[in-house]
């Protein structure tokens, strides 16, 4: 298949050192991206990673594809392509299962190129590994060494992916990272099945490719703050206006949104509300440029965050003893009904999960599907017998 020539420096002859040719091939060209698609389409599998850098933008940036299949191995270089969403022909294939490893952060970059629409059909060896009974991180090095017996060097977990040669060894590190997906697919796959547990691991798959799940709302941006939850309606609605207004013109300019405005700038502002540009300027130590930009734009934010009415704030936010209280009781079932499975008491429900329960909440993961049937019930059952009082109201006290 083409790709691009692998180069060798040349020394003396005599004192040459023959590096062992890489069985992967590297992919930079649109014609050697077409004609691996071509090649490809219709495999049963294909293994699949990615490297990224995320610094100085909004937005992750794609430095590499890795793809495994019984065909063997390519890297696609999207920073020499361009445009490679012709790939895309291939990972949304319905007759091949995509492997991969804690794919949330690649299922990202994904949905940043074609929000619309994930790869599909998915098996994550991360999530498969967790309903077996190993910890929910489990790195794909640690799986490797622990159901193949393949130890993997971790030379260039650092590496910038982004610069332009790649050394050979980089390359072959980055291969690695797919080459063992298939055999450890296949491994927990029959595992899986010999504990009744594919239904689960199906359900849990499926849900990765729900573009919903990394879609980011402006709207609800200013939940990341922390201590925004914690204050007056006003002040509150200052932090959502100002929070939405930056995560939109980060989206845009795709710049880190600290860059823009940090926390702290928000939090300082939703207290003392400046309505002016000079008020604006003596509350902070913002340039000069930025303010003249984004004057108007963020005294209007101020000005309609504070005329906004009280909003509903979703948990987490401060809980009454008594509802800590039956958090801890409940948290005891998922702990013996997870130890009873053989798997981490996160897999089953994890402590926010038992927390929306108990403030009211009833559609959380622990309600569908297979969760639902495993704990969910028992959870609402020990709920009923035992109420755990009223939730917290929609606005935290002054």
């Amino acid at each position: 298949m083409p790709s691009r020539p692998w180069h060798h420096s040349k020394a003396p002859l005599g004192s040459c050192t023959i590096e062992p040719m890489p069985d992967f091939i590297l992919i930079d060209q649109p014609s050697a991206l077409e004609d691996l698609i071509a090649d490809w389409t219709g495999q049963p599998w294909l293994g699949l990673d990615t490297e990224f850098v995320r610094e100085r933008t909004y937005h992750a940036r794609l430095c590499l594809i890795q793809l495994a299949s019984p065909k063997g191995l390519a890297l696609i270089d999207p920073i020499a392509l361009g445009d490679w969403r012709m790939l895309f022909a291939l990972l949304d294939a319905p007759e091949t299962v995509k492997i991969l490893h804690a794919a949330g952060q690649d299922l990202e970059l994904f949905h940043d190129a074609r929000p619309d629409r994930l790869p599909a059909p998915l098996f994550d060896t991360q999530i498969a590994a967790g309903l077996l009974g190993h910890p929910p991180q489990t790195g794909y090095a640690a799986l490797a060494q622990q159901l193949l017996d393949i130890s993997l060097p971790k030379l260039h977990a650092r590496s910038d992916w982004s610069r332009r040669p790649l050394g050979q060894s980089e390359l072959a590190y980055a291969a690695d990272d797919v080459r063992h997906l298939a055999a450890l697919h296949d491994q927990l796959s029959q595992s899986l099945s010999d504990k009744n547990r594919l239904n689960w691991a199906q359900a849990d798959h499926a849900a990765l490719s729900d573009p919903a799940r990394y879609r980011i709302e402006p709207e609800r941006a200013w939940l990341r703050i922390g201590a925004g939850r914690m204050l007056a309606p006003p002040e509150q609605g200052v932090v959502r206006a100002l929070a939405a207004w930056r995560e939109r013109e980060a989206q845009a300019r795709d710049l880190p949104r600290q860059w823009l405005l940090k926390d702290e700038v928000l939090l300082r502002w939703a207290e003392q509300k400046p309505d002016s540009v000079a008020e604006l300027t003596a509350s902070t130590a913002i340039g000069a440029k930025m303010i003249e930009r984004h004057a108007e734009a963020w005294i209007t934010a101020i000005r309609e965050g504070a005329a906004q009415p009280p909003q509903a704030v979703p948990p987490p936010y401060p809980l009454l003893p008594e509802q800590e209280r039956t958090i801890k009781r409940l948290g005891r079932i998922v702990q013996a009904r997870a130890s009873e499975l053989g798997v981490d008491r996160a897999v089953l429900a994890p402590r926010r999960e038992i927390e929306a329960l108990v403030l009211g909440a009833r559609d959380g993961q622990v309600l569908r599907g297979w969760r639902c049937e495993v704990i969910g019930t028992d959870l609402l059952a020990a709920l009923e017998d035992e109420p755990a009082g009223e939730p917290h109201r929609a606005q935290p006290a002054n």
